[in-house]
């Protein structure tokens, strides 16, 4: 599973105002066993073409990120994913 299609399932498997670590995608993209911090570039570019598409937002402890910078956790974007919500 691609670093997009993984957070999107992740986020679709909680409840919708749960948030996803990106390590969590990366566990996934890189599969049992697998070399996930070598997967983190990717999935923070897939983040990072998510935000900017309005799919997902950011956070960290609670307060929004307008982008991505040091620790963050994903959410959906407020409105769902079809972008249609704002992202901070």
């Amino acid at each position: 599973m691609d670093p997009r299609e993984a957070t999107l399932a992740l986020l679709a498997a909680r409840a919708e105002d749960a948030t996803v670590c990106p390590s969590e995608v990366a566990r996934v993209v890189a599969g049992e066993g697998g070399a996930w911090r070598e997967a983190m570039p990717d999935v923070h570019a897939a983040v990072d073409a998510l935000v900017n598409e309005g799919a997902v937002r950011l956070s960290w402890k609670g307060r929004p990120l307008v982008m991505r910078a040091g620790p963050y956790r994903i959410a959906r974007a407020r409105g769902g994913e079809d972008g249609g919500g704002d992202v901070g």
